[in-house]
């Protein structure tokens, strides 16, 4: 007589299939992944001269996939209590039971097994880099129980692979390239406190505690200020790096996106917020775009 296995009676239940999976990962909402792939491609170009190596190209981009899903993974289970309350979020499959706990843990190890993979065909500097980089993914979800200031963790997290870029093409921790960190960590809380300021009324009502909770009436004040500091960083960039006219360019499309995105936002209404943190794609975008035909022509 067969018996079951009673790991994959805990790990994949019958009331879970494969397309559950594929979105408890977001694989329908690739916006995550844009997000941390162009500031990742920026520090690779800019730590390589505009010649990355096309095995770092392939390592990066697959790994800024697989990050981004254990991040989804381990934010659905630490918000397995809260989602359900969140009109947004309410349909997750951990918020409504058609996956377990068991399979969100299950899963986030087994995409930083993978993510571990990738990083050891990179060096030593690289490998240790890759620890604080799993850190930072797993402390981010649990951060907004405790803390307002969870984007700036978020911010922290998502910047990480620009350290990791340079110390994977150079083997070296340039101290220029903390100026390309600290400028993504600007950008990074301003798309999502309007990531955010969609949930805020929920947010209020379950203790959930985010920028867009701690700004309150000075939201839209805060989230411009950050992003004139953006532009600024980003102008510095070009400096430190004796970077050319194309890739200003391209910031200077950025700041006209962030001009639209406080446009979007200026009621504050939700469904606005929203399509003002999708936006943020396209300034990752547009910088990437001026920054690879500045080293191109």
């Amino acid at each position: 007589m067969k018996q079951d296995n009673p790991l994959a009676k805990t790990v994949f239940p019958q009331s879970g299939n494969w397309r559950d999976y594929l979105l408890l990962l977001r694989v329908d909402r690739p916006i995550g992944s844009l997000l941390l792939l162009w500031p990742t491609l920026w520090a690779l170009l800019i730590a390589s001269d505009g010649q990355p190596s096309l095995k770092n190209l392939l390592i990066f981009t697959l790994g800024v996939f697989v990050m981004r899903s254990a991040g989804c993974a381990i934010n659905d289970y630490a918000d397995r209590h809260f989602d359900g309350h969140v009109k947004r979020t309410r349909h997750r499959p951990l918020a409504d039971g058609r996956l377990s706990e068991a399979n969100a843990l299950f899963v986030f190890g087994l995409l930083l097994a993978i993510g571990l993979v990738l990083v050891l065909f990179t060096n030593l500097l690289t490998i240790a880099m890759a620890a604080v980089a799993a850190a930072l993914a797993s402390l981010y979800p649990f951060a907004k129980r405790h803390t307002h200031l969870a984007q700036i963790v978020l911010g922290a997290a998502y910047s990480w692979s620009i350290p990791m870029a340079f110390s994977a093409e150079t083997n070296s921790l340039p101290p220029n390239l903390w100026l390309i960190y600290i400028t993504n960590l600007m950008w990074v809380v301003v798309y999502d406190t309007f990531y955010a300021m969609v949930d805020r009324e929920d947010d209020l009502k379950i203790g959930v505690k985010s920028t867009a909770v701690l700004f309150g009436e000075m939201d839209k004040a805060f989230t411009g200020l950050l992003q004139g500091l953006t532009i600024v960083g980003l102008f510095m960039m070009g400096g430190k790096f004796e970077l050319g006219a194309l890739y200003y360019v391209g910031v200077v499309a950025a700041a006209g996106l962030f001009a639209y995105q406080q446009w979007l936002i200026r009621n504050r209404d939700r469904d606005a917020c929203f399509t003002a943190f999708l936006n943020n794609q396209w300034v990752g975008f547009v910088v990437f775009i001026g920054l690879a035909m500045d080293f191109l022509l």
